[in-house]
């Protein structure tokens, strides 16, 4: 069994995405967050496509996906989760559940409150919707959201550097000399691309639209009662594990795992999320 590669054209736009595992399995759709790619599941894919069949998209602008200028293509989360949307009927998945981290929950979580009937399980590392999971990193962004003056964007822009895309991996980790130098490099290329900045700077000024969805996005956990699995690095600096634990006061059924890990646990506990996981989908896939 091999993971294979694949570009598919949604709405003009050429979106690349990983594909594993027998159509015939219960689906995963693997969520990205920011500054990562599908990338970001390169080893988490392997550990689960004996079992499943998983599919991985870039969003527009990350990875290997193309990336249409400001002018082209409306970069917010509304939009990309629209054209997420599109990818999932292309691909005709009809139910799935959805692994979420970072970007990838406001993403997700649009899809599943708009098609809750195609929703079978949620994963969520480190993907925030409550507002306790915010911490005070956030306060340079909020700032901007307040007002997008030149000066509070700039101030922002460190987010874009080389160096916070390193801390990112790194922060909070057990050991991080283990943590392969190949993950933050990969999203820097991407970061460094002509105009990704813009796209990026974007996609920061538009997150304060996801704080308004959350009352939505809790409904839906309420009324449809999605089984949910919160595996969290707890040492994130964005995502605290107030975040994580704030499920569980929506959801019947949400299993808690608090790793000692930072904000990309599949860096450092790829094993004990997989067995987590695969465990979770077991028991509520029957």
């Amino acid at each position: 069994m091999e993971v294979a590669y694949k570009t598919v054209k949604v709405n003009g736009i050429s979106i690349f995405y990983r594909e594993a595992g027998n159509k015939e399995n219960p689906t995963i759709l693997l969520l990205h967050g920011f500054p990562s790619s599908s990338h970001m599941f390169r080893n988490l894919i392997t550990e689960l496509m004996e079992d499943y069949h998983i599919v991985a998209p870039d969003y527009p602008g990350f990875g290997n996906s193309d990336q249409p200028e400001l002018e082209e293509f409306d970069y917010t989360f509304d939009t990309i989760a629209l054209l997420i949307h599109e990818f999932v009927e292309e691909l005709n998945l009809e139910k799935f559940s959805i692994y979420v981290h970072d970007y990838g929950a406001p993403v997700g979580f649009r899809l599943a409150a708009d098609h809750p009937e195609r929703i079978q399980s949620i994963i969520t590392q480190n993907g925030n919707a409550y507002e306790e999971g915010l911490l005070p990193a956030w306060d340079p962004v909020r700032t901007y959201w307040g007002n997008p003056s030149e000066e509070n964007k700039n101030n922002i822009r460190f987010l874009l550097s080389a160096e916070f895309t390193k801390y990112q991996y790194t922060n909070g980790t057990r050991n991080p000399e283990r943590i392969s130098p190949d993950a933050w490099n990969m999203d820097q290329w991407a970061l460094d691309r002509p105009g990704n900045d813009d796209i990026q700077l974007a996609l920061q000024y538009d997150y304060r639209n996801n704080l308004k969805q959350y009352p939505r996005w809790q409904e839906f956990f309420r009324t449809y009662q999605p089984p949910a699995l919160a595996v969290w690095g707890k040492n994130d600096i964005f995502f605290g594990p107030e975040g994580a634990l704030a499920f569980q006061r929506d959801l019947e059924d949400c299993e808690v795992h608090l790793l000692n890990t930072g904000h990309f646990p599949l860096e450092e506990d790829l094993h004990t999320s997989a067995s987590l996981i695969k465990q979770f989908l077991h028991d509520r896939l029957k």
